[in-house]
Order: C-alpha cells, then sequence, then structure tokens
C-alpha cells in the first residue's frame, strides 16, 4: 500500500477542489478555503445568495450576454467563492486576519480586494481568471501569492 501523503497545500486544495463540486454557476465551479495554522476557519463555493433559485435552475445573464469571463462581474446574480468564504467566518465570528486563502482559481479584481481588506495575508490558488486589473493590485500591495500544482498522484508541488 503506497500510503504518500499530500504536502500542506496540496491537501488544502484538493479540499478547495471538492468544495468547488457545490458550486451552482453554470460558467465555472469555484471553491476556497480560509486557513489559518493549518486548520480550516471557512469554506466557499461560487453560487446564488442563500434563498435565491440556483443559477444551474435558470437563465444565466453573462451567458445570454455573451460576456467574456473577467469582466462585468456585476451582471452575475451568484457570489464567488472567496466573497462566500469572507462571509461565512464573518457569519460565524471567526477572525481571518493573518490567514491564508486557497482557491480553486485565482481571485477576480473584487474577491482580492475584499481578501486584502479582510487581512489574508497569502494566496494560494490551482488555475487562473483573465482579471487583468486583479493581477496589478495583488502587484501593487505586494500579497504573497503562489501557484499550486496537483501531480496525478495528488501530491501537489508548490511553483
Amino acid at each position: 500500500m503506497n500510503n504518500t501523503r499530500p504536502d500542506w497545500d496540496s491537501y488544502f486544495m484538493e479540499i478547495a477542489q471538492i468544495v468547488s463540486r457545490r458550486s451552482t454557476c453554470r460558467r465555472r465551479n469555484v471553491g476556497a478555503l480560509i486557513v489559518k495554522d493549518k486548520r480550516i476557519l471557512s469554506t466557499g463555493y461560487n453560487g446564488a445568495p442563500m434563498g435565491l433559485r440556483h443559477c444551474t435552475d435558470g437563465e444565466c445573464l453573462r451567458e445570454r450576454l455573451n460576456v467574456l469571463s473577467g469582466e462585468r462581474h456585476e451582471l452575475c446574480r451568484g457570489l464567488h467563492a472567496e466573497q462566500n468564504a469572507i462571509i461565512q467566518a464573518a457569519y460565524h465570528g471567526v477572525s481571518i486576519n493573518a490567514a491564508h486563502l486557497y482557491s480553486t482559481h485565482l481571485p477576480c479584481s473584487i474577491c482580492i480586494k475584499m481578501v486584502m481588506n479582510a487581512g489574508i495575508s497569502k494566496v494560494y490558488y490551482f488555475d487562473g481568471y483573465p482579471d487583468e486589473l486583479a493581477e496589478e493590485l495583488m502587484k501593487e500591495s505586494g500579497m504573497a501569492i503562489e501557484k499550486v500544482t496537483l501531480s496525478s498522484t495528488g501530491v501537489g508541488e508548490a511553483l
């Protein structure tokens, strides 16, 4: 029996990928975790606010208008995974100051501003996201950002 333990970053990124499976977005499934001292504080996935019909149950305005990924975020009825993770921490009174964010995708410009103001000190991501402003904001802020890759065995290596 090969019992290879994943490193911490791979472990948390794999959990973020599982969280993304709860997404109700028709265009992209995203999952996020907020972690501090190797403990998960909060999770989030993208989808409509509580009490509203899921995006998978109706028409997507962004699809109908042919809005490109990374543009016109205000036209989406859903919340992003990073937003939901921050909101869940606040809802339950959990401090996320100096925590790390693990997200299946690089945060958009709206989310990265929230991440910065929430006091999150580092962002780990698996896949990119086409938002030039987000990249400019991250660079200007000096926020630590790291891409995590996973091998076919599930054991990852940070780039």
